[in-house]
């Protein structure tokens, strides 16, 4: 037993010496929208779209800069809780609707180190801006969502990188 125990000990000490082995970050690929990407976009679009018309009213989501007021009301309001992270994706859907309307951004599918993903990619650039979790990630971390400023910053960026290239 005594044996058995020391040999664990020291393949333990063995194996965290050892080297980690780095695996770089996957160059990421894009893809256009399948059907059932739409689809599941279309969905989570209906979500909000169907939260905003049962607590405000709201007669539709427009994919414009003038459902910027509803979406930022949904946030502040807590709508959706942290724990709630599909509704609040879905949020970043609809934000993310804002942002193609105003950038020259459009959705795609993208596969990286995370996973394949809906994104916004900047022209056919190897940029890509992560509307689906700018959310809600924010949210789960307790931080002030400013929908208006997140716009500002996302264009800004993307200058920038314009003007590095």
């Amino acid at each position: 037993m005594r044996a058995a125990f020391t040999l664990a000990v020291l393949l333990s000490f063995i194996a965290s010496c050892s080297k980690p082995q780095v695996v770089p970050p996957l160059t990421p690929k894009f893809n256009e929208l399948s059907d059932s990407d739409k689809v599941r976009l279309d969905q989570q679009r209906a979500i909000v779209s169907a939260t905003a018309k049962k607590r405000y009213g709201t007669e539709g989501l427009t994919k414009t800069v003038t459902d910027l007021p509803v979406l930022q009301r949904l946030i502040d309001d807590n709508a959706f809780n942290k724990t709630q992270t599909y509704e609040l994706q879905s949020l970043g859907v609809a934000f993310g609707d804002v942002l193609a309307s105003e950038l020259p951004v459009s959705w795609v599918m993208v596969t990286d180190e995370y996973g394949t993903d809906p994104t916004l990619r900047y022209k056919d650039k190897p940029v890509n801006i992560n509307a689906l979790t700018m959310i809600s990630k924010r949210v789960e971390r307790g931080e002030v969502v400013n929908l208006v400023q997140l716009l500002q910053v996302s264009r800004d960026q993307l200058r920038r990188w314009d003007e590095k290239q």
